[in-house]
């Protein structure tokens, strides 16, 4: 059985290995020729992530339909979608993005009073899953719980400099959180169920936030790693604060990968897995991983609305029929994120394994 209380090998910033002026990396980063990325990119054809207008919707305008079946439809084809005029002050994003650069940039010591263990991943962290041996990935990160306050990362979890970086990070993730309550009522809708049904199916009052910010510093040798690895959220929604300035985040679409050009201000926006079992596949959990960079670092910010831990999550049976059975048992979000903590960023790997046929 792999063990949750301790990584199975040493882990070492990537930050600090970057800093050291590495001209290749370490070959446990090194992934197989059949996952590199390719530098180029691997589709175009014109297409762009839906950008969505959230104006109407917060206004309550003639423009609320249009945004909400641009959403809907998004959720379907796409799995992502960018949002604009989201109700979050660009000045708090700004500060959110400021404090943990500021975090990165503090002595590696300081840092690592806060090492994380694979039993919470609370903290500094730079890898996800236990497996020895592993290849690992070309970033680090700092995860933390802000909701239910049951499970809220204690105060030894939160960095003590910048002084300012708790209360910042806590009064987004309250702003950020508000903006998923708006998504997931439009969600709920669009599947034609009441506006407060995943509200409720994610365990109510009970709905988990999260935030992990991460660090992808510079790569000699991009070709042969990624950022992060493939893999689709073990969660709800997802709410992306990208780099404004270095791209690095890739969607599978159409069977190949999509570089995200970032619309300034936005966020990013995606369906989480448990999205994709309450409404059986209705709307779509993709694939997406980060390639690395030789030239820049780049800093993101996501941040996870997730079930309650102990909910058993399972297809809506408002939306099953004869000829639409369930496509996914029922299962806890605790349940299906061992898995990730487990094996690390795996795919869909998850997903296909529960799928019912």
């Amino acid at each position: 059985m792999d063990d949750l209380r301790q990584w199975p090998e040493p882990v070492v910033p990537v930050q600090s290995l970057s800093d050291g002026g590495l001209t290749s990396i370490p070959e446990k980063y090194v992934k197989p020729p059949s996952d590199r990325p390719s530098l180029e990119a691997t589709l175009d054809r014109g297409l762009t992530m839906p950008v969505v207008d959230l104006r109407g919707i917060y206004d309550g305008s003639v423009d609320s339909r249009a945004a909400m079946v641009a959403i809907w439809d998004a959720c379907k084809e796409w799995g992502f979608f960018q949002v604009i005029n989201h109700g979050v002050r660009p000045d708090l994003v700004e500060e959110m993005k400021g404090v943990w650069r500021e975090f990165f940039r503090r002595p590696l010591d300081e840092k690592q009073r806060y090492a994380n263990s694979p039993a919470t991943y609370e903290g500094y962290g730079s890898r996800v899953g236990v497996e020895k041996g592993a290849v690992l990935d070309w970033g680090d990160y700092y995860f933390l719980h802000l909701l239910p306050l049951s499970i809220k990362s204690h105060d030894r979890h939160w960095p003590a400099r910048p002084s300012t970086l708790r209360c910042v990070t806590e009064e987004y993730g309250g702003e950020v959180f508000k903006l998923c309550g708006v998504l997931l009522r439009v969600l709920s809708m669009g599947l034609g169920l009441d506006e407060e049904y995943l509200r409720r199916a994610f365990g109510g009052d009970g709905t988990a936030s999260c935030v992990r910010v991460n660090l992808y510093p510079k790569c000699p040798q991009p070709e042969l790693t990624l950022g992060l690895s493939p893999h689709s959220d073990p969660g709800g929604l997802t709410v992306l604060l990208a780099d404004d300035h270095v791209e690095g985040l890739q969607v599978r679409k159409d069977g190949a990968w999509l570089t995200v050009r970032p619309v300034p201000g936005a966020f990013i926006v995606n369906v989480a897995d448990q999205i994709e079992v309450i409404s059986n596949g209705i709307y779509k959990s993709v694939d997406h991983r980060v390639i690395a960079n030789s030239k820049d670092e780049r800093l993101s910010i996501a941040f996870f609305y997730n079930p309650e831990g102990d909910v058993a999550i399972g297809p809506a049976p408002e939306l099953l029929t004869p000829q639409l059975p369930p496509l996914y048992p029922c299962i806890t979000f605790n349940e299906h994120r061992m898995y990730v903590r487990k094996r690390g960023p795996s795919g869909k790997s998850q997903m296909k394994s529960l799928k019912l046929y």
